[in-house]
């Protein structure tokens, strides 16, 4: 029931202060602004490619004040999106979900999943924004069982795990699946990591935190573009490869670079190469 990812919540101190800085990293644009009152969040709405990333700044009391306490500025929740909204509401109804409801936005809590906070809105297709392509991957990393969560996801969403491809990583160490949707149509999933070590810096984020959100994963149509906005603006960002300057696949840009978002960006259908088709993957 799940078509894509859509979206992430950022939890800020200064809204306009961190979209000038998306704009100058990523090249999106403010697409709207309103207010949350789940949140107690004033909200600015980013357009990144055909996705959009809400940046929420606090207003008084309330989840994300209570979040920037705790974790300081970064990612707070993760967001998918579906045809059929009420039919989604009604299939977490039928298997006992509790789940609170604002507007054209359904949230479950981390306590319902393995420490994933989730917004699941109606889906609505966008004009593509920027050197962007789109959202394709929120990271749940585990140190439960990724199986286990495998299997809640996939009766919640009702996604079938036959279409699910296994991952694994020494460089990063973790162990777990990626939740595809809609392969090899579209590349978006959730991916759980289960940290196999506490070397790695997943595995110290797992130590600190248990089961939770720790990043997301966007594809970009012009990566050069990208890559060129980070060099001009001295940003912090790791390659894929060995050279920041000319690496022709993407990369991972620092948190603080973000405002406390990890975000991994890489070209057109690399993806690919770790999702179970690398059949799909096209030449740089």
């Amino acid at each position: 029931m799940l078509d894509r990812c859509d979206r992430v919540q950022i939890a800020v101190h200064d809204a306009g202060k961190a979209a000038l800085r998306y704009k100058q990293l990523l090249g999106c644009e403010i697409a709207r602004r309103d207010h949350s009152r789940r949140l107690s969040a004033r909200r600015t709405i980013l357009a990144v490619g055909e996705s959009e990333f809400e940046l929420c700044e606090p207003d008084g009391a309330g989840r994300t004040r209570d979040f920037l306490g705790a974790r300081g500025e970064g990612l707070m929740t993760a967001g998918y999106c579906t045809a059929d909204l009420d039919g989604m509401a009604r299939r977490w109804e039928g298997l006992g979900i509790a789940y609170e409801r604002e507007d054209e936005q359904l949230y479950l809590g981390a306590d319902i999943t393995f420490g994933l906070p989730m917004v699941v809105s109606q889906s609505t297709y966008r004009p593509r924004v920027g050197p962007v392509s789109f959202l394709y991957e929120t990271t749940n990393t585990l140190a439960s069982d990724w199986r286990r969560a495998a299997a809640l996801y996939a009766g919640l969403f009702g996604l079938d795990p036959a279409r699910f491809s296994e991952i694994g990583s020494e460089r990063f160490g973790y162990v777990g699946t990626l939740t595809l949707f809609d392969p090899p149509n579209r590349l978006d999933r959730i991916e759980l990591s289960q940290a196999t070590d506490d070397v790695h810096a997943m595995g110290r984020f797992v130590r600190k935190h248990g089961d939770s959100l720790y990043m997301c994963y966007v594809e970009t149509h012009d990566w050069p573009a990208i890559r060129g906005r980070l060099l001009e603006a001295d940003a912090r960002y790791t390659p894929r490869g060995s050279d920041p300057a000319t690496d022709p696949d993407g990369g991972w840009v620092h948190p603080k670079e973000l405002h406390g978002l990890l975000l991994g960006v890489s070209r057109t259908g690399l993806a690919w190469e770790w999702s179970g088709r690398e059949d799909l993957v096209p030449p740089p």
